[in-house]
């Protein structure tokens, strides 16, 4: 076995996002299973550099994992002909730069998401990418998790046949900061900083639907901030500029219909944080973040609405649980290893700058739908 080095400068991993399942449980993970065998006699050993603007915080992280290569210059970083590939998990609004940054020193690029403020922006840099010749993804993680596999597998075997409609629902109540601290940083909550839960989620709706059913054509959303003051980390009030609940409707490439709310002011009575029911004429299935049931239409029960009656029957007792039927590993971790498969062994990847592009227009479009009241199609990313 050769054992190839391949130094990947990480800025944002002071981040929870960045550290926990970029760091940690993605590069980290693949060094403790002894890095990543691509089978051709090669593995890959993948070596961190840490980029951030908080010296303290990057020193701690490196002391902490053992690592000895961080910085506070990513130019200096970028000049380094040892680092091959660029990941960013900043917050959005510093990503842009240096992502453009990033491809002109000729580094491979690995992105969060979305990969800019606007659509616009994200073109530009899938559009410099292609013209630099570097490889580039984008972190599409949901479609990894383990129940929307499962999610797909139905998809591919054609258990639902003809797909009519899905209904997405997504949140939890984060804590103003003010009695409890919040879960999420405060920046989410302001809209001059890249915030909102549209520019968030949207993007990642807008992979799992094209993924699993196809093409959002048109977009029809309501966007508004139910929680309109919160604490930020320092314990001090705000005022929210940016959405903190979205309703969306979005027409699909063959007429199925999604609707997904997505929301940081709702409280949790659903099995899992997200969840995705699927209805088909064939069958229906409803997924979460690791598990997914189905009923099929030859075991569909057959209700009689009558209010004055007590309902008898127990719903979910009447759905089939679809079985792991294999390991599921992490799923940032997962696409990780794609990615540097693609790189290093050419093997296939799609989700790319152009992916991210569409999810940032799906956001844009959201928010004009929102602000204008009215419908929107959903024109194909112009390559």
């Amino acid at each position: 076995m050769t054992r190839k080095t391949v130094r990947i400068a990480m800025n944002g991993v002071t981040g929870r996002m960045g550290h926990r399942q970029h760091l940690v449980r993605s590069i980290l993970a693949l060094r403790e299973q002894g890095g990543l065998d691509l089978g051709d006699g090669t593995v890959l050993w993948p070596e961190p550099v840490l980029v951030g603007r908080r010296e303290h915080a990057l020193k701690a992280l490196a002391e902490q994992y053992g690592l000895d290569h961080w910085s506070t210059d990513l130019d200096m970083v970028l000049g380094d002909p040892d680092v091959e590939i660029y990941f960013d998990a900043q917050i959005t609004s510093a990503r842009e730069g240096s992502i453009k940054k990033a491809i002109a020193a000729g580094k491979h690029i690995y992105t969060e998401k979305p990969t800019a403020t606007g659509l616009a922006g994200a073109l530009d840099l899938a559009r410099r990418a292609q013209a630099k010749g570097v490889e580039h993804g984008v972190v599409q993680d949901k479609i990894f998790l383990p129940g929307l596999l499962k999610l797909k597998r139905l998809v591919d075997g054609g258990f639902f046949g003809r797909v009519l409609s899905v209904r997405g629902e997504f949140g939890y109540w984060v804590f103003e900061g003010d009695w409890q601290s919040a879960q999420r940083p405060s920046w989410n909550y302001r809209a001059e900083d890249g915030g909102g839960i549209v520019v968030d989620m949207f993007p990642h709706w807008e992979y799992v639907v094209h993924e699993l059913f196809g093409r959002v054509t048109s977009v029809q959303a309501l966007a508004t901030i139910h929680v309109p003051r919160r604490w930020d980390e320092n314990g001090k009030p705000y005022e929210a500029t940016a959405d903190d609940a979205a309703y969306g409707i979005f027409e699909l490439e063959g007429g199925a219909i999604a609707q997904i709310n997505s929301s940081w002011a709702v409280r949790v009575n659903r099995d899992e944080l997200v969840e995705f029911q699927v209805d088909g004429t064939e069958g229906s299935a409803v997924a979460g973040l690791r598990k997914c049931r189905v009923q099929h239409r030859s075991a569909t029960p057959k209700p009689v609405w009558n209010p004055d009656v007590p309902a008898t029957e127990v719903f979910r007792d009447q759905w089939q649980e679809v079985p792991d039927n294999a390991e599921f590993d992490n799923g940032f971790k997962a696409q990780w290893e794609l990615f540097l498969r693609h790189v290093y062994a050419g093997a296939p990847y799609h989700w790319d700058l152009w992916a991210g592009a569409r999810g940032v227009q799906l956001a844009e479009l959201g928010l004009k739908s929102s602000a204008e009241g009215r419908r929107i199609d959903v024109p194909e990313i112009p390559l």
